[in-house]
């Protein structure tokens, strides 16, 4: 086993993130792009106003740094990267638009899906053409056996890549908890990478660092917060290598607490239209939900990570 291609990306990437914090927070702070804090939300959070957002820079840069290391030898993690860099695109603009700008909308929704489907358009056909990536999906707990949809891959990829980016985007609502959620899900992939020979563990391997990098900043009391240019390049990233290593169906399992951070919404927002303003939930996403129940947020985040360490044991053992 090349020990290099595992030890020197999270090395490198790590040192980047923590290095670029001391330097990228306190610009962030003088440029006053604060986090603006819901008043219907948990009480505690009302002192997070102001903090810095649009910290997904420093993961971005770390994993493009580590990356530039090894993209000549293993090509492979090119589409990985420009899926999560063209989320993270994204997401900055979004971010600026808000913060910056002082915007409250961001981009208008049409513009935010439009530019999804745009990246989301030019991985498929790269994975697809130029590399010759099969969409069969391994199916979990069937050894040798995949799902092969025809010509609906294609729509069925779609809507796994932006509803994986959109998931990552709801989770990031508590100090530290994207990041601790992500980075687990980052070294299940770094497993099955190395275990496949897929070339995929450099990339893997940054985006561990980078949020192990990032979380000396972002752990409860954060110092700066992800933005949606983090989270939607770390759901970027989700996606795109579980589509390289044909595992899209083990998102679910692995990345369940996206899942069920989408699903809590749609529940809470149907619910509410149908019955005339009642709700399911204290509060959505589900994260808040339990806050509200009287949890501490790092007992949230905690929980969230324990569940999707565990899952990814059921996912390695599904393969």
């Amino acid at each position: 086993m090349n020990y290099y291609i595992i030890i020197i990306p999270v090395v490198i990437a790590f040192a980047v993130s923590a290095c670029l914090g001391p330097v990228v927070i306190p610009f962030l702070r003088r440029l006053k792009v604060g986090q603006t804090v819901r008043d219907e939300g948990p009480q505690s959070h009302l002192k997070k106003t102001g903090t810095p957002t649009m910290g997904g820079i420093l993961i971005l840069t770390a994993v493009v740094v580590a990356s530039l290391f090894f993209v000549k030898d293993y090509p492979r993690i090119l589409p990985v990267l420009f899926l999560m860099l063209g989320f993270g695109l994204i997401g900055f603009l979004d971010d600026y638009i808000k913060v910056v700008l002082k915007r409250s909308m961001g981009l208008r929704a049409w513009q935010k899906m439009l530019g999804q489907i745009i990246v989301t358009g030019i991985f498929a056909y790269y994975i697809t053409v130029h590399e010759q990536i099969s969409l069969a999906m391994k199916i979990p707990f069937f050894s040798g056996k995949y799902l092969d949809f025809g010509a609906f891959n294609i729509p069925i990829l779609f809507f796994i890549v932006i509803a994986t980016v959109n998931g990552a985007n709801f989770t990031d609502g508590l100090d530290g908890l994207a990041s601790s959620v992500t980075v687990i899900i980052a070294t299940f992939f770094t497993v099955v990478a190395i275990g496949v020979g897929s070339g995929l563990e450099p990339i893997t391997c940054a985006v561990v660092g980078a949020l192990l990098g990032f979380l000396l900043f972002n752990v409860h009391p954060a110092k700066v917060f992800m933005g949606d240019t983090g989270s939607l390049a770390l759901g970027g990233f989700v996606a795109a290598t579980a589509y390289v290593l044909q595992l899209p169906l083990f998102i679910p399992i692995v990345a369940f607490i996206y899942l069920i951070e989408v699903v809590s919404v749609i529940i809470q927002v149907g619910y509410f239209k149908i019955s005339g303003g009642k709700r399911i939930f204290k509060m959505a996403p589900i994260h808040h939900h339990f806050e509200l129940c009287g949890w501490s947020e790092k007992k949230v985040v905690a929980v969230f990570a324990i569940v999707t360490a565990l899952l990814c044991l059921v996912g390695i053992a599904a393969l």
